[in-house]
């Protein structure tokens, strides 16, 4: 017999994703820093490898909670961009994703941007299907999990509504 997907769990640990990127001339906006557009795409990138590595299946955006531009990002800045899973539904996954600009020279890294993306997993036919539980591995994650059901909440509220309009 066997189990559903959702009785095997996995932690934020065994899917959380670490990109690195060197910014160059081509990533920077008008006024010489890296454009957000390329932030985004690369958040999107780490978020969706953490989220696939969670289902072990494709996952596609279908949400980005926020995105916060804190700090800008200067060309010749080291990205890091650190994924994490915040939430599971139950073909719903939201991922933390937190980007630090690190200056390669010095070592100086800074907090720039964070956001909260979400992905549905999809089957071999393209439909959202189940994935693994979260099973958090302490009070942080378990206060991102709780905190993230909040979320879900309003995001369905808003939904709710903008189809009503």
């Amino acid at each position: 017999m066997q189990n559903n997907i959702n009785d095997v769990g996995k932690t934020p640990s065994e899917s959380a994703v670490h990109l690195a990127q060197l910014m160059l001339p081509e990533h920077a906006n008008p006024l010489g820093n890296v454009h957000g557009g390329v932030i985004m795409k690369l958040a999107d990138e780490a978020g969706s490898l953490a989220a696939m590595r969670h289902a072990g299946m494709h996952a596609v955006t279908v949400f980005v909670e926020s995105m916060t531009f804190n700090e800008p990002v200067e060309v010749g800045a080291l990205l890091h961009l650190n994924a994490q899973l915040s939430w599971v539904g139950r073909s719903s996954i939201e991922v933390l994703v937190r980007v630090d600009a690190e200056n390669p020279l010095t070592a100086d890294v800074v907090a720039t941007n964070s956001a909260f993306i979400v992905y549905v997993a999809l089957d071999k036919q393209g439909k959202p299907t189940l994935v693994p539980r979260l099973v958090c591995e302490n009070e942080r994650q378990k206060e991102l999990m709780a905190d993230g059901e909040k979320r879900k909440s309003v995001r369905l509220s808003i939904r709710s509504q903008n189809n009503s309009d």
